[in-house]
């Protein structure tokens, strides 16, 4: 089974549990019946899909790569960890939930949910007024609060970091909102705007979270990410913990368009983990000089291309002393 369908499959089950546990009014929810939670369960999935494809995304290039064993949003099943990686995960997964219950309610995809038209009208600043269509993060927060902390149901203080973080999460979406104008006047003098908020795309998103997790602490503070336990050290295999290190991880040394987390992924997950850098030859297949040929196929030749690829490898223990350690042979003599 793979994450989404695991997380699915929780959502499910939560459902009936929170069905057969709780009676619902239309003030809390909007509507009644499993019909209710039916309508939003294809959304929540997908949002925490999106949450567990921008965690991979974002840690692709460290130690600890978002493994599936880390991607479990239960708490209570003897393996779960407090640490900082947990944050990021339960804040990623309920930032996705929200993001995609927004979205889908913007687009009119839920008959009870439509824009947020609240400050439509009013005045939001010198030569703009609030319009258009702003996207209802008041509705997705309500409903994705709904589902993913209802998976939280211990009483002990690892279930109230984990809400805590799923709180924090959900704080990313709104802080990351942007402001969209559009220009009104004549021959386009844009004497007023006309402003509404958007979400902003989810990968600012998960970015903005991935700083909180560098800057994730003990202590509570409502929009930080908290942990209780330190992290392992991912460098080393553990599978008991479900930890494959770093030994044979591919990093990044060269490339066009690559960030400093990625140019630095090699004295990352290599150096510092006491491992050198190795670099491998290797070949690629690929389709290429492909050509439509009437009526109606495409015929490609096959091409093989050498690419140079870098992997971390253990050093040779017959390997030479480091300067310091010949410094200090140097003054013994």
């Amino acid at each position: 089974m793979n994450p989404c369908q695991m997380f699915a499959s929780l959502v499910m089950s939560m459902c009936c549990h929170i069905l057969s546990t709780t009676a619902w009014s239309v003030n809390n929810f909007l509507m009644t019946g499993p019909k209710a939670y039916l309508t939003y369960t294809s959304s929540v999935q997908a949002g925490a899909q999106s949450g567990i494809e921008e965690c991979k995304h974002q840690f692709a290039w460290d130690r600890w790569k978002c493994p599936e064993s880390a991607l479990q949003l239960s708490t209570h099943n003897g393996l779960r960890s407090a640490s900082r990686e947990t944050a990021f995960v339960h804040a990623i997964s309920a930032a996705g939930v929200m993001y995609t219950l927004t979205k889908n309610c913007s687009m009119g995809d839920f008959d009870n949910c439509g824009c947020d038209d609240s400050k439509i009208g009013k005045t939001g600043g010198r030569g703009w007024v609030w319009g258009g269509c702003s996207d209802n993060v008041d509705f997705g927060e309500r409903i994705a609060k709904q589902f993913v902390d209802a998976l939280e149901n211990g009483h002990d203080s690892r279930a109230a970091v984990n809400l805590h973080n799923n709180e924090a999460g959900r704080l990313a979406i709104r802080a990351t909102l942007k402001r969209t104008c559009k220009c009104h006047g004549v021959s386009g003098s844009c004497s007023i705007q006309t402003c509404w908020m958007q979400l902003a795309d989810f990968r600012d998103i998960g970015t903005y979270l991935k700083i909180k997790h560098g800057q994730a602490q003990n202590i509570v503070a409502r929009t930080e990410l908290i942990y209780m336990e330190d992290s392992p050290d991912y460098c080393v295999k553990n599978l008991s913990l479900g930890l494959h290190g770093t030994e044979g991880r591919e990093c990044l040394q060269s490339g066009k368009n690559l960030s400093q987390w990625e140019k630095r992924s090699c004295r990352r997950l290599c150096h510092e983990c006491g491992l050198k850098v190795e670099e491998r030859r290797i070949e690629t297949v690929s389709s290429c000089n492909c050509k439509f040929h009437w009526c109606c196929t495409v015929k490609c030749e096959t091409c093989t291309q050498t690419v140079t690829k870098y992997f971390c490898a253990k050093r040779h223990r017959n390997r030479r002393p480091h300067n310091n350690s010949r410094k200090r042979q140097r003054n013994r003599r």
